[in-house]
C-alpha cells in the first residue's frame, strides 16, 4: 500500500489495457463497486463485488487488503471514481478507474459473466427522473399548476446530485425489491474474503 503523502490524480484505464492486465498480472485486483444486483446481471470475470456504500463504510479495512495494482469498475465510471477518491484518502493512490465501465469492457471484447438481465441503476435513475418531470408538466397543465413544483424539485435534486457527486434517487432505487440480488455482499463476504495482495485475481 502506498503512502498517502499527496493527493492522487484521476487515473483512468482503457478497457483494452485491462483486458491485457488480466492476462499478464497475477497481482491484479478488480473491484466492482456497483450494486449486487447489477453485478449479478453482468460482471467482469474474476472481479470482486464491493458496492460503493459498503466500500465507503469499510474503506480503511478494504485498503489494507489491496495491493499496488487495483482497478475500480462501475457502469459508467462515476461511482468508481468516488471509490477511488475514498481509497486515495486511505493510502491507495494508484487505483485505476475503468473507462466506460463494464459496458466499455464488453465492447472491447472483454470476458464477462452474465446472469439475470436487469436495467442498471443509472438507467433506472434516468427513467424515474424523466417520468417525474413529465408527470409534473402534464399534471401542472391538466390537474393543478401546483404540481409543476415537482418538476422544479427534480431539477434541484439533479443539480445537487451533480454538485455533490451523490444520488439520493439512486440510493432509494437500489433498495427496491427488483434491485436486490440473491445474496447481498457483507463486510465478511466482500472484504474479508479478498485474497492477500500477492494472491492475484480470482478465477
Amino acid at each position: 500500500m502506498t503512502s498517502p503523502t499527496k493527493a492522487s490524480a484521476i487515473t483512468t484505464l482503457a478497457p483494452e489495457t485491462l483486458h491485457n492486465w488480466i492476462a499478464e498480472h497475477r497481482d491484479l485486483i478488480v473491484i466492482d463497486v456497483r450494486s449486487a444486483a447489477e453485478f449479478e446481471s453482468m460482471h467482469i470475470r474474476g472481479s470482486y463485488n464491493v458496492p460503493l456504500p459498503l466500500l465507503s463504510e469499510h474503506t480503511d479495512e478494504l485498503a489494507a487488503r489491496l495491493g499496488s495494482r487495483v482497478v475500480l469498475v462501475c457502469q459508467s465510471g462515476a461511482r468508481a471514481e468516488q471509490a477511488r477518491q475514498r481509497l486515495g484518502a486511505s493510502g491507495i493512490e494508484g487505483a485505476h478507474v475503468l473507462t466506460g465501465g463494464v459496458p466499455g469492457f464488453v465492447a472491447a471484447g472483454g470476458d464477462v459473466v452474465r446472469g439475470k438481465d436487469r436495467w442498471d441503476l443509472e438507467r433506472q435513475v434516468r427513467l424515474a427522473a424523466g417520468s417525474l418531470v413529465v408527470l409534473g408538466m402534464v399534471g401542472g397543465k391538466f390537474i393543478s399548476p401546483k404540481i409543476r413544483v415537482l418538476t422544479g424539485a427534480i431539477g434541484v435534486g439533479l443539480t445537487f446530485s451533480a454538485a455533490t457527486d451523490t444520488c439520493a434517487m439512486g440510493k432509494a432505487l437500489s433498495a427496491m425489491p427488483w434491485n436486490k440480488a440473491t445474496k447481498e455482499p457483507t463486510r465478511e463476504s466482500a472484504i474479508l474474503q479478498l485474497p492477500a495482495p500477492e494472491a492475484g485475481i480470482a478465477a
